[in-house]
């Protein structure tokens, strides 16, 4: 598993989270929105999370 430095990441339960650095090891991610206004943080949704 190889850490894409573009792509930041804290989630540990994810299957492409790189353990020993909060990178992602995937090329690019996928970012959507589970509210029909997102406004915050809260709001938006990583659609590339793979539970490990």
């Amino acid at each position: 598993m190889q850490a894409n430095k573009s792509i930041k990441c804290s989630v540990h339960q994810c299957r492409h989270h790189c353990q020993s650095e909060n990178f992602c090891s995937l090329n690019a991610i996928t970012v959507g929105t589970h509210e029909s206004n997102p406004t915050q943080i809260q709001c938006t949704d990583c659609e590339s999370f793979d539970l490990k």
